[in-house]
């Protein structure tokens, strides 16, 4: 009887042990995930920052370009009116994620049709400030462009921990999600003509 004992409290205790480690195993590649989210949204509060003074350095010099300023000024408040915090990751769906991801390439869209004005406006092209804005703009762009890559690794290593056997049954258990992903935007996989 005591030899029987002995092996239930032994196999009870390597259950434990195990489920703890896979636990913490579950918090450490979830928060990750949140680290890496924050690192997105940090890059895109970066992008919003920099959409007023570009404007404004823009609308002295572009009188006339004036849809296009209201279009990147509508786009930024869309894209900051659409929220995806880190606590709601893992209860959104993936067609939220893609209108998020719309919104935001909505606003990449109405920035390049911006810069594009410098090629009508000499002066502004030459404009210090709008040549250091200009850069700062293209660095934030690569930076949403990096934290995005930074942020679907760390989604695929963490959906891959809760989802793999036996591990998917005890993430099950503590309430662990899978989370959303970023995808390409759409039209990505399409050739560009180049002509002159």
């Amino acid at each position: 009887m005591k030899k029987s004992t002995t092996w239930i409290i032994a196999v009870v205790a390597i259950l434990c042990l195990y489920g703890g480690c896979s636990y913490n195993g579950f918090v450490s590649a979830e928060e990750n995930v949140n680290k890496a989210w924050a690192d997105v949204q940090a890059d895109y509060q970066r992008r919003y920052d920099l959409i007023p003074n570009i404007v404004n350095t823009v609308k002295g010099y572009a009188d006339t370009e004036s849809k296009i300023l209201t279009d990147v000024v509508e786009a930024r408040n869309k894209a900051t009116q659409m929220t995806l915090s880190v606590d709601s990751l893992g209860k959104v769906d993936e067609a939220y994620m893609e209108n998020f991801r719309k919104v935001q390439a909505e606003l990449s869209g109405s920035l390049s049709r911006l810069m594009a004005i410098t090629e009508a406006y000499p002066d502004l092209k030459s404009n210090e400030q709008f040549m250091k804005l200009q850069d700062q703009l293209e660095g934030t762009e690569n930076r949403i462009k990096e934290s995005r890559k930074s942020y679907n690794a760390a989604v695929q290593d963490y959906n891959l921990t809760i989802r793999s056997f036996p591990k998917n049954i005890l993430a099950g258990m503590f309430g662990f999600n899978v989370k959303p992903s970023f995808s390409a935007d759409e039209g990505a996989e399409k050739r560009v003509d180049v002509q002159f």
